[in-house]
């Protein structure tokens, strides 16, 4: 019997071994960004808690087709940005033929299309079809953010099927901070200019803007956005796996974080632990059933970095 219980205990031994052994080898969590401030909030909330986890989050910003493909050949782990249905060509081309998973919804009730000022809705600006009846005050052009993002393909498909009579406008395409500083130019100058907007985003509070409508062939009405990993990634790395899955989060809770950091200059990290702190009871859903690198009640462990 006293041998048995030495060869049991040297097998619950080795058998703890193999999973700290596992856990190690996922101890780096490469993550992507595609330089959204939505994305780079998530992301802060998902490093935070991996950090208190024990493990080391990398982000790296890269376009979205770069994303995509990086999923796909095990250069990156995991991305939170998966927007649908503003994504529906990349989720066609990688996701539904399994060489990319969904893992889970992180996020509902987005918008993202074509947005203008509230002086231009005030206008008769409405609608897709109303921007080529001000062609000449809008200069003819479209203002969307980086090369290579969903959304813009959508716009420059728009304009080589001169849907909505857009065949001579042009698509200018630059980051996010970029765009965003054109529409303020245009705004301080009452000038009529149409961009990207969508929510959750402190422009829908910086600015005061509308959605324009006859765009859901493209961009869908509301949507979701969704995280996804490489293939193999949740079973190979069962803990952030199952922390993943576990993470949604709220239109509210983003748009916070991203005003304090557009407001008060502080980090997306900073933000985010800051939110984290000020609601700690969101940790018991996210580290349901979660671990730490070396076995442990994760919960506690992410609370001891607040």
């Amino acid at each position: 019997m006293q041998k048995l219980t030495v060869v049991l205990s040297v097998a619950v031994l080795a058998l703890s071994s193999a999973h700290v052994y596992a856990d190690a080898r996922c101890e780096a969590v490469k993550m992507a960004d595609p330089g959204w401030s939505d994305i780079a909030a998530t992301n802060a909330i998902t490093g935070f808690l991996l950090m208190g986890m024990g493990y080391k989050p990398k982000v790296d910003t890269l376009a979205v087709p770069i994303i995509f493909g990086g999923l796909k050949d095990g250069q990156v782990d995991a991305f939170m940005g998966n927007w649908m249905p503003a994504q529906q060509g990349f989720y066609d081309k990688f996701v539904a033929n399994g060489e990319v998973v969904q893992l889970a919804k992180n996020l509902e009730g987005t918008e993202f299309t074509l947005a203008v000022p509230d002086y231009v809705w005030d206008a008769g600006v409405h609608d897709f079809s109303d921007l080529n009846k001000f062609a000449d005050k809008f200069d003819k052009k479209i203002y969307g953010i980086g090369s290579g993002a969903p959304a813009n393909i959508s716009l420059q498909e728009i304009i080589k099927k001169n849907d909505f009579d857009l065949g001579q406008w042009k698509l200018i395409e630059s980051s996010e901070q970029a765009m965003l500083a054109e529409v303020s130019r245009a705004v301080k100058r009452q000038r009529f200019v149409t961009f990207l907007g969508w929510t959750p985003h402190p422009m829908n509070v910086q600015l005061k803007m509308r959605y324009l409508k006859g765009g859901e062939k493209y961009f869908g009405d509301t949507g979701s956005v969704y995280t996804l990993t490489r293939k193999g990634y949740a079973q190979a790395c069962p803990n952030v796996g199952k922390l993943l899955t576990n993470l949604s989060f709220t239109q509210e809770m983003e748009n916070s974080i991203m005003a304090e950091v557009a407001n008060n200059k502080v980090s997306n990290a900073e933000a985010a632990k800051a939110w984290i702190k000020a609601n700690p009871a969101v940790l018991d859903k996210w580290l349901d059933g979660v671990k730490t690198i070396d076995g442990q009640d994760a919960l506690p462990a992410v609370k001891a970095k607040l």
